[in-house]
């Protein structure tokens, strides 16, 4: 796990889907994911036939976002420490291909546009150059007390 991840993303494991930072631009975000074997949900989520639940591919996603909104409100001087990156909207979500365990996925976070405390972004995540998944989301903060949007 790359320390960069963790001193951007208040996640930790086991709910942390995003290993490295591979690549970024001021409105881009690409990550690394293994889906390791020994992750637990691989052991009911199929026995016989694991593969990585849509929900957590998604997780990796809106992770690999929260990073991106956090430095483009950095830059923009508004980020606090004290708030938290909150999902606040999922729209076209497509899946494409299942993630066997031991694959890497490709994860990149685009900014779509920021509407004050708001940022909508487009996701995708590929398995070499299979497509995996695509997304649209919103991300905001939430403060200490859980107040959306500050």
């Amino acid at each position: 796990m790359d320390t960069d991840v963790t001193s951007r993303l208040p996640h930790r494991p086991p709910f942390l889907f995003v290993d490295e930072i591979v690549a970024e631009t001021e409105e881009s975000i690409t990550t690394r994911l293994v889906a390791r074997s020994d992750f637990d949900f691989f052991k009911g989520h199929y026995p016989g036939n694991p593969i990585m639940p849509g929900v957590l591919i998604s997780e990796a996603v809106f992770q690999t976002g929260a990073i991106l909104m956090g430095k483009i409100m950095r830059s923009a001087g508004v980020a606090g420490d004290a708030a938290t990156p909150v999902l606040v909207r999922i729209e076209n979500a497509r899946f494409r291909s299942a993630v066997r365990p031991d694959e890497e996925l490709t994860i990149t976070a685009r900014l779509k546009q920021r509407a004050g405390a708001f940022t909508f972004m487009t996701g995708s995540v590929n398995v070499g150059a299979r497509r995996v998944m695509t997304v649209d989301f919103c991300v905001a903060t939430a403060s200490p007390d859980g107040r959306t949007g500050t």
